[in-house]
């Protein structure tokens, strides 16, 4: 099956992780649709989608570094925040674009939060991890586009 060469963007222009994931999409021949992230998150019922998409727990998309999230841990609690389900997690996202982490990137199957160059390149058909063997190239695959942190 061949790798998408197109990509829905969900970014915010301050966001210097998305200007990386966006110059590195240009230098591979990777069409971009940016989708300002801030002005229009995605709904909670696509979030939650693309949650279950991504592979990842909803406690990582989370943008922890961010003020909105920190002034939500303020509000709520640590704890509190931590045992929100997926369905929660989603509409508090959905209600403040600048909560979710970012870039999320979705590429025909594959939803990638963040930005990994090597994620980037096995999802997005620009390229793949160069000197190793293809058993190897593999299983780094499912681990980076299903299984780790971004």
């Amino acid at each position: 099956m061949p790798k998408p060469k197109r990509a829905t963007v969900y970014a915010y222009a301050g966001c210097s992780t998305c200007k990386k994931a966006l110059a590195w999409m240009k230098a591979h021949g990777v069409d971009a649709e940016v989708v300002p992230i801030v002005e229009s998150p995605p709904s909670s019922k696509e979030i939650e989608a693309l949650i279950d998409r991504s592979g990842l727990p909803a406690s990582k998309w989370w943008n922890t570094s961010g003020e909105a999230y920190r002034a939500l841990i303020a509000e709520r609690g640590k704890d509190a925040v931590a045992a929100l389900t997926k369905k929660e997690v989603a509409t508090l996202l959905a209600e403040n674009g600048k909560r979710i982490k970012r870039p999320v990137v979705v590429a025909g199957d594959a939803v990638l939060v963040g930005f990994r160059d090597e994620a980037y390149a096995l999802a997005l058909g620009a390229g793949e991890l160069v000197g190793t063997p293809r058993a190897f190239r593999r299983a780094a695959a499912r681990r980076i586009l299903r299984q780790t942190e971004w």
